[in-house]
């Protein structure tokens, strides 16, 4: 083990080099100086959402764009992979995985406390707090929040990793999705400063969500244990957790992660069933329906508004915490999705990212966000208050509500452990490849070694703030890579637009070859009508000889 981690070090590349010396910094200044951490990212997070808060909406917006235009113009028809390749894996388990991937402790963490948060105070003013339209637009933003546009980040960084790896055949790094653009200069240090960026914007992506998994631990602790809510508490949870997952990282690929993804997702849907049936079921559909319609008839002035008449921070804390969530979240999740995608058209892979999932995402919003809907409206069950004192302890309160609380409250907190442990296993996992030169299978010290590093960064901002903290470190660790993005997507379409021209100049190049070689037999018929020939080959046996 320890000469293992030497020869590491001893190989590493500057990327993870310099990743780990800059979250070593992170993590010392956080420690040493928590409040003074917190006021300095809280003065950065002012000057990015003031100056660059357009920008987010913007490129979120744009992403989605990019990705349904590729996958319905004459470039989806390119396949992820060599001509005629068959896809790795069936549909409905290429499907699963994707969702898996993107799923996580969020949809957990505000399947609930969103639209009640949205009820207790409206979005943009727009509705009387605690009303019958409250509650419609919490629904309505909600569903816009976890909808195409999350997704459309990590469709862009999926769909430049798969196409450079299994198309072209290059390594899975994110450097090499710019190779159309910057040529070999992605070998150096340009590349390296990419891959870095990358690596820094998953550390704390992940951080965030390990920190939001587990202050919903704790309130689930609280209602199923009676354990108190407090950072003291978390972080003891937040080692314990620790130590199953490095544990995790040290087994073989198929046996930590895959069995613990399984796990998950099974329970996962067992639990959703279970809520959708025994909550109020015909509330959850119409929730559903009318959801859908406002979500697609808002889809536009959602996407780009902003607050400039008010100089009120709405969206900074929700759409644009969000957009900057995923966009951080997207190296980890793209380079999943683009790992299982291999065979895939760039119109499935659109299809399959940007389409499925949101539509069990929306699912998974109705049944538990709509049931806490109506026994907040019809049964005045006081969980907005409870979400006014403590976000977090939403979607307990909820679940008291419904038979079996005591049985499905244990359910829910160890799906929400099982989700944790398997995006920290599964991140170690990714982070390790970009600081490998993209190895497929990074080795297990590099991947301890970025388990310890999460760890560590996820208590910084857990001390440094808790949910503040995470919201604030996310929007800023983003920013950077969201730019990085933006060229991503512009190198991929001249990649798309190269191959399309070197296909029609190859087809070109066929059809003039068969064009000359018609033309050559028709010169060579003529030359033999010429000579008295009529040019018609002779049929062997065609003559007849008497005997037919």
């Amino acid at each position: 083990m320890h000469l293992d981690l030497r020869q590491t070090l001893k190989n590493a590349p500057w990327t993870l080099i310099v990743s780990l010396a800059i979250m070593a910094g992170f993590v010392v200044m956080g420690a040493r100086m928590p409040e003074q951490l917190a006021e300095g990212a809280g003065r950065v997070l002012e000057f990015t959402t003031s100056h660059f808060g357009w920008l987010y909406l913007f490129a979120t917006t744009g992403f989605l764009i990019f990705c349904v235009g590729v996958g319905f113009s004459v470039y989806g028809r390119i396949r992820l992979g060599a001509d005629g390749e068959a896809p790795e894996f069936p549909y409905p388990t290429w499907l699963g995985m994707i969702f898996s991937a993107g799923m996580g402790v969020g949809l957990v963490f505000w399947g609930v406390a969103e639209p009640m948060s949205h009820y207790v105070a409206s979005p943009l003013g727009m509705a009387e707090p605690r009303s019958a339209e409250a509650a419609e637009l919490g629904m309505q933003y909600s569903f816009f929040h976890w909808g195409f546009h999350q997704w459309a980040n990590f469709g862009v960084v999926g769909l430049a990793i798969a196409y450079a790896r299994f198309r072209l055949g290059r390594p899975g790094l994110i450097s090499e999705t710019f190779r159309a653009s910057l040529g070999d200069r992605v070998d150096g240090p340009a590349g390296y400063a990419i891959n870095t960026l990358a690596v820094l914007s998953t550390v704390f992506g992940v951080a965030t969500t390990l920190g939001l998994g587990i202050i919903q631990i704790n309130s689930g602790l609280g209602t199923v244990a009676g354990v108190g809510f407090g950072l003291d508490n978390q972080l003891a949870i937040l080692a314990g957790i620790a130590v199953i997952f490095l544990l995790a990282s040290l087994t073989p690929l198929e046996a930590g992660i895959r069995w613990i993804s399984d796990a998950n997702m099974l329970l996962a849907g067992l639990v959703l069933v279970f809520v959708f049936f025994a909550g109020p079921t015909d509330f959850i559909t119409a929730v559903l329906t009318n959801a859908l319609g406002d979500y697609f008839a808002n889809l536009i002035g959602m996407s780009l508004v902003m607050e400039p008449y008010t100089g009120e921070d709405w969206v900074e804390r929700w759409t644009i915490f969000y957009w900057a969530w995923g966009l951080a979240w997207a190296p980890f999740v793209g380079s999943f999705i683009a790992r299982i995608s291999r065979g895939r058209t760039v119109r499935e892979f659109v299809l399959g990212v940007i389409g499925v999932p949101v539509l069990l995402s929306m699912v998974w919003f109705a049944t538990f966000g709509g049931s806490a809907l109506y026994f907040e409206l019809f049964e005045n069950a006081g969980l907005a208050d409870a979400v006014s004192t403590e976000m977090s302890s939403a979607l307990f309160r909820m679940l008291e509500l419904l038979p079996a609380a005591g049985v499905l409250g244990i359910a829910v907190l160890v799906l929400i452990v099982l989700f944790v442990i398997t995006s920290a296993n599964s991140a170690t996992f990714v982070l390790g490849m970009f600081t490998s030169n993209g190895r497929l299978n990074p080795g297990r010290p590099t991947r301890l070694t970025w388990g310890v590093v999460t760890v560590l960064v996820t208590g910084v901002l857990l001390v440094s703030g808790g949910l503040g903290a995470l919201q604030t470190i996310s929007i800023i660790a983003a920013f950077p890579f969201m730019v990085l993005m933006i060229f991503m997507a512009t190198s991929l379409l001249r990649a798309f637009r190269d191959e399309q021209r070197q296909q029609e100049l190859h087809e070109a190049l066929l059809r003039e070859r068969l064009q000359r070689l018609l033309e050559e037999h028709d010169a060579q018929r003529r030359d033999q009508g010429a000579n008295g020939d009529d040019g018609d080959p002779e049929v062997p046996g065609a003559a007849s000889d008497g005997r037919n």
